[in-house]
């Protein structure tokens, strides 16, 4: 027996392993399969160059579970090792194995996983001895055995083992009891271990046979050797791209379609990207896409490698080329990441223009589906952008669909302003703003339907990019003001019968403090009372939403514009009877709050450039009478029009109407909107 010391440079590089090294224990599977893999590869690889001639034979890799003698074993039927080997590769941390092997056979290597030597070591993670038999694949080579407790103390000596390979039992530490659950084991190999290019056993095939489940002699096999992303494209059909996206996502509704990557210049890169159906939930999709290298899974946190708009895609990605930690637990930073990155980028972008222009009418179809996608690339990412604009779609209102150029074209005659400004008039909500949307129409204009959730964000972005152009929602303005032309609607009411009208309106807006009664002159056949919102402060609101810095926009209550058509005729006949019944009574208060406004006007002037001390108490009390006189006039003047307002049923009338053409009214307010109706009939 020889008796040793591993070569590392602190006693405590073992405590170092089980804390920090790994993010997490369960990988040492990942690391020792991994391992399995590489030894199986690598004797294949002597086999095909003639440096192995013996029989291949099985080469299934055998995990086993022992709960009795809490043991995991690791068996393959590998390269093996010798003597020296074993001491070089096991001793010598760090000292990579594959970093050799690769050296010599460049051009037959199969793949080969290990990148730092140091996966073996996340054995003793969980174990608090470990164990490694192997017999090397070189001729006559004798079987050894490799001990260890986890201090850097080992033995060597001589073992049985009638075939090429290597065993590496690990005796379970007490804090690692819960990896001797058959249960456990198998989601760790499925997770880690499902796409492996060598087939690996766990267990045997279970049948059912007299009542119940009873097991075969047929191994188990976990894992896939051949998954879709590793074949060329030529080679799938669409169900195989199908087939493996179940074999991903069970209980996942069927992709869109899927984008094949295969490139190895200037880095190796494979995989497929699905796009799945999803409409308004952003965050709930992410980490869908799994980092695999060289079929070894890695992470779903993609992130660093795949465009932030992209990591709401489902798939595969799988590249010998992106930095790993030497866990190969996670990315690194490098600017290998950023190429690949920009690469993904710029190949979806590639494939959706391909599948815009081979079949637009099935593009459409899917639009709804894709355009959080694509809108997303859009806002934050500039190069996507600029590919996008090739296949980004409008739908208006009718359910038609225009690229940017095409819609462009459609409504620069019509909806050019005064100002030679291009307006985009759009509806969030096809249903609550289809009065608004009827009257556009009504004027020959388009509306686009623009309803998904990054479209706030969107319309700032293209407003920014489009020359001459502005978004404007068909609830923000009254019809004639949202595409002002030179014409100009006069209004058949006066300033001071526009101003009781808009006192009428408002003494009826008791505890609606967001609504603010506005008079617009408009056609006479246009509805009497309308309610707006102004697109900036909408808009704004809307964006703060989904975060974006607008957090103070969102904070602010909302505001509304009750517009007043002072060209109706029931407002025009509505400012007739207020004359007739009021008239006179509001005019007594009118001249008496002139009259105040005069004396007030008259006695600041009389005392400007006084400091506060040469002003007399009489003249302040006398200044302080008068404007008392004037709140008291003016609040009965508030008081008359009320009154009066408060006796006319077809003011709160229009109110209501204009409320429920928002969607707004509603519970008591609608049932008494739907009694008075009733009474005014």
């Amino acid at each position: 027996m020889q008796k040793g010391k591993i070569g590392v440079t602190t006693e405590n590089i073992f405590p170092i392993i089980k804390k920090f090294l790994y993010s997490d224990h369960e990988i040492f599977i990942r690391e020792l399969v991994s391992n399995a893999v590489d030894a199986t590869q690598k004797l294949k690889t002597f086999a095909s160059v003639g440096d192995y001639k013996e029989e291949l034979g099985d080469t299934t890799i055998r995990v086993s579970v022992d709960k009795k003698k809490k043991t995991i074993t690791v068996s393959d039927y590998g390269v093996g090792m010798t003597d020296d080997e074993l001491k070089k590769y096991l001793n010598e941390i760090a000292f990579s194995s594959a970093n050799d092997f690769l050296d010599k056979y460049k051009e037959q290597s199969n793949a080969i996983i290990g990148h730092f030597g140091l996966g073996f070591y996340s054995s003793f993670m969980v174990s608090d001895r470990v164990e490694v038999i192997t017999r090397s694949w070189q001729k006559d080579a004798p079987a050894i055995k490799w001990t260890c407790d986890g201090s850097p103390e080992y033995t060597i000596e001589d073992a049985e083992r009638d075939r090429v390979g290597t065993d590496v039992i690990l005796h379970i530490d007490k804090d690692s009891k819960d990896f001797l659950e058959e249960a456990k084991i198998q989601e760790l190999l499925k997770k880690y271990c499902r796409f492996l290019p060598v087939k690996i056993a766990f267990g045997k095939e279970k049948e059912w046979k007299d009542d119940k489940y009873v097991e075969t002699d047929k191994d188990k096999i976990i894992n896939n050797t051949e998954p879709a992303w590793t074949k060329k494209p030529a080679d799938l059909k669409d169900e195989d791209y199908k087939g493996f996206y179940r074999e991903l996502y069970p209980m996942a509704d069927e992709p869109l379609f899927n984008i094949h990557l295969n490139v190895d210049y200037p880095f190796n890169l494979t995989g497929i990207l699905y796009f799945p159906r999803i409409k308004n939930n952003i965050e709930i999709q992410k980490n869908k896409i799994q980092l695999y290298c060289n079929q070894v899974f890695v992470t779903d946190s993609v992130e660093g490698i795949v465009p932030e708009f992209l990591t709401l895609l489902h798939g595969v990605i799988d590249s010998p080329d992106i930095p790993l930690n030497v866990s190969r637990s996670y990315l690194q930073s490098d600017s290998n990441v950023k190429k690949i990155s920009s690469h993904i980028n710029k190949k979806v972008a590639e494939r959706l223009h391909e599948i815009f222009k081979e079949n637009r009418e099935d593009f459409e179809k899917k639009w709804d589906d894709l355009k959080l996608f694509i809108e997303y690339g859009m806002i934050t990412e500039e190069k996507f952008y600029d590919r996008a604009i090739k296949f980004a779609l409008f739908k208006n209102t009718d359910g038609k669909y225009f690229t940017f150029d095409e819609y462009e074209n459609l409504i620069k005659e019509n909806q050019t302003d005064k100002n030679k400004n291009l307006i985009y008039l759009y509806a969030t909500d096809k249903d609550s703003q289809y009065s608004y949307i009827d009257k556009a129409k009504a004027k020959a204009y388009d509306v686009l339907l623009m309803d998904g959730e990054l479209e706030p964000h969107l319309i700032n972005h293209l407003e920014s990019k489009f020359k001459d152009s502005r978004f404007v929602r068909v609830d923000s303005d009254v019809i004639d003001k949202l595409i002002e032309k030179e014409e100009k609607i006069e209004s058949r009411l006066n300033n001071d019968q526009q101003e009781i009208i808009k006192m009428v309106f408002s003494s009826q807006l008791k505890g609606k403090d967001s609504f603010i009664p506005v008079t617009e002159a408009m056609q006479e056949h246009d509805s009497p009372v309308i309610i707006t919102q102004s697109e900036f402060m909408r808009r704004m609101k809307d964006m703060s939403k989904l975060g974006g810095g607008m957090n103070f926009y969102g904070d602010l209550p909302d505001s509304y514009n009750l517009v007043i058509n002072t060209n109706h005729a029931i407002i025009e006949g509505l400012a007739t009877d207020v004359q007739k019944e009021i008239g006179e009574a509001v005019k007594k208060q009118d001249e008496s709050i002139s009259s105040l406004e005069k004396e007030i006007s008259a006695t600041e002037k009389s005392q400007e450039g006084k400091k506060d001390e040469d002003i007399t108490q009489a003249e302040k009390d006398k200044l302080e009478a008068l404007r008392k006189k004037r709140t008291k006039a003016e609040e009965k003047k508030k008081e008359i029009v009320s009154k009066y307002a408060d006796k006319k049923p077809v003011v709160q009338q229009l109110i209501d109407l204009a409320l429920l053409a928002n969607n707004m009214l509603k519970g008591e307010k609608l049932n008494t909107f739907v009694k008075r109706s009733i009474e005014l009939l």
